[in-house]
């Protein structure tokens, strides 16, 4: 295997993310000088990683200790939260001491709650082994929990201290989730980046193979995308917004389906919607909305979503965090790599666009 790529964060706290394989053995330069104690947070379907992690940063001289935390969105609660931290307050964490957060995005996402408010803020590193974790959820400092109302309505910004964004960690993981995750790269190649895209559409079965060196181009080139937006504007004040791209529904379809969807199947039908809306807005040309449908769907993506569900997706969208008071916002395109937003869009036009992605 080549070495490593480093992609740097810049901003207030940068830090390093880290892609390649077998990358372990880097996690302690990542945590740095100082840290006795660390707690290694982990979903139940990956015990055997957690603990060899912990086996790991124990024979680092750490005091290290595990947090066991249910699979998936169930993690993401406040009682799971609340577990965590009664874990750092028995084993006498102090500021000096670290979470990693090992898992998908939203183990990090927990991870780097836990992290925020346990005294105020510890230092936080994130070792994603997901490729939505990798290219998501792990880089930009958003931290979050979900509540009955909605999808990380609970969070804070709370960047890592870095990222292990170890490759290798992908040859297990279940096809669709390896292809939801590339929700979140063609994500990047239609807000800035049009190489992703060239690159999915040549190369479609590289594109989801997990060693090939085209999906390790197509992590660096994401990460790169994400790097560039967050080391700009941390705490989502404008620029950000960006990255929210097809989010919006596709947090609404979550929201319906309790969260049972992937959230890169969502997003991937997300962006479909947002196409549409942006062509119904006068945004978009026609070819531009063909070409989100070929790309996802060359994916084994979902594009459309049932036609029965209006009402509750509108009322999850006007819950987003991007709504100020009654004014909902989209981000969607001028074309390719041309982001912007649309604030306030007549009702009738969120729905026309709703019948274009609907399956009946």
């Amino acid at each position: 295997m080549s070495e490593p790529t480093v992609v740097r964060v810049e901003g207030e706290q940068p830090y390093d993310v880290v892609i390649g394989h077998r990358l372990l053995d880097r996690l302690p330069a990542l945590l740095g000088g100082g840290v006795r104690r660390v707690l290694v947070v982990h979903p139940r379907a990956l015990r055997a990683t957690g603990d060899a992690v912990r086996e790991d940063l124990a024979a680092s001289g750490y005091e290290a200790v595990t947090a066991e935390v249910p699979d998936g969105e169930e993690a993401k609660v406040a009682q799971v939260a609340s577990f965590c931290w009664q874990v750092l307050g028995q084993a006498g964490f102090t500021r000096s001491d670290a979470v990693v957060g090992v898992g998908g995005g939203a183990v990090t996402d927990l991870a780097g709650f836990v992290a925020a408010t346990w005294l105020r803020g510890v230092k936080v590193v994130h070792v994603p082994t997901t490729l939505l974790g990798m290219v998501d959820a792990a880089v930009g400092g958003k931290t979050g929990i979900n509540t009955t109302e909605g999808k990380n309505l609970v969070g804070a910004f709370h960047p890592p201290a870095g990222v292990l964004a170890d490759l290798s960690a992908l040859e297990t993981l279940p096809q669709f989730d390896l292809r939801a995750g590339m929700a979140e790269v063609v994500k990047c190649g239609f807000i800035a980046d049009p190489g992703i895209l060239s690159l999915v559409e040549q190369q479609p079965d590289e594109a989801v193979r997990w060693d090939s060196p085209v999906l390790a181009e197509l992590v660096e080139r994401s990460v790169s995308v994400k790097a560039a937006v967050v080391g700009e504007d941390l705490t989502e004040t404008g620029l950000r917004e960006v990255l929210n791209y097809g989010h919006t529904f596709g947090h609404a379809i979550e929201l319906v389906e309790r969260f049972t969807w992937r959230h890169g199947a969502a997003v991937s039908v997300g962006m479909v919607y947002a196409a549409e809306l942006g062509r119904l807005a006068g945004h978009l040309p026609e070819k531009v909305v063909d070409r989100h449908r070929s790309i996802l769907a060359g994916l084994g993506l979902p594009i459309a979503y049932r036609g029965d569900r209006w009402s509750a997706l509108y009322d999850g969208m006007r819950k987003d965090k991007k709504t100020r008071g009654d004014l909902l916002r989209f981000v969607v395109l001028d074309g390719s790599g041309r982001p912007t937003r649309l604030e306030g869009p007549d009702p009738a036009l969120l729905q026309a666009a709703y019948v274009e992605v609907s399956d009946s």
